[in-house]
């Protein structure tokens, strides 16, 4: 069973805390945590997107100019795709861009985004995360101190009691994101370069993965 060094708020080495195997120790699948960010992304997107046809558009309800006898093309319709101001062919219409993914595999995804962490030094875990007020400046020395000098996600457990402080400490430092641990999801671990948890956040998240 690995172990991770466990820092108290000063950044001073405190302990050790085991991790579960079944959850850090696995062997990252790429392919399924490919497939889990690109059905993150694309249930993202609304979907309102829209062209109008030749049908929908203004206009264009009569024959331009005669069949025969001018020298020009015949037309049909100024509302044609090939006229200024006409229909779109083929364009996007509204449509809903949900994957569907079984819970054994967005399961895996998720543990295998933290076994990635946890396998490259990635994953930081303290004693308890508490700041004295919510205020920014003291969010900064406290990553500062902790050694976090890149992006990093901040898993903050289900009934964490300083979470509201945390959240407002850390909203305005730019690549600084915070979630409690049963929102975590794998595109938000694998975008930051870091993922800092409170030790009983690490035992939620065994709790519930392993």
């Amino acid at each position: 069973m690995a172990e991770v060094q466990v820092r108290n708020v000063a950044g001073e080495v405190v302990g050790t805390l085991p991790l579960a195997d079944s959850v850090w120790g696995i062997e990252p699948n790429h392919a399924v945590l490919h497939q889990a960010v690109v059905r993150q992304l694309a249930d993202r997107r609304q979907g309102t997107h829209d062209t109008k046809t030749r049908g929908e558009v203004s206009g264009g309800g009569w024959k331009p100019w005669r069949q025969k006898g001018t020298g020009r093309a015949r037309q049909g319709s100024i509302r044609a795709p090939h006229w200024k101001g006409g229909g779109v062919v083929f364009g996007p219409h509204p449509r809903d861009y949900h994957q569907d993914m079984p819970q054994k595999m967005r399961r895996l995804a998720l543990k295998s985004a933290l076994a990635s962490k946890a396998r490259d030094g990635e994953l930081i875990v303290v004693d308890e995360l508490t700041i004295e007020q919510p205020k920014t400046k003291l969010m900064v020395e406290l990553l500062k101190r902790l050694g976090i000098t890149d992006s990093v996600l901040i898993g903050l457990a289900a009934d964490d009691p300083q979470a509201e402080w945390i959240g407002r400490a850390a909203r305005n430092i730019p690549r600084v994101e915070v979630k409690r641990v049963e929102a975590l999801d794998v595109y938000s671990i694998l975008k930051h370069k870091y993922l800092l948890l409170g030790r009983r956040a690490v035992q939620q998240l065994e709790g519930a993965l392993a």
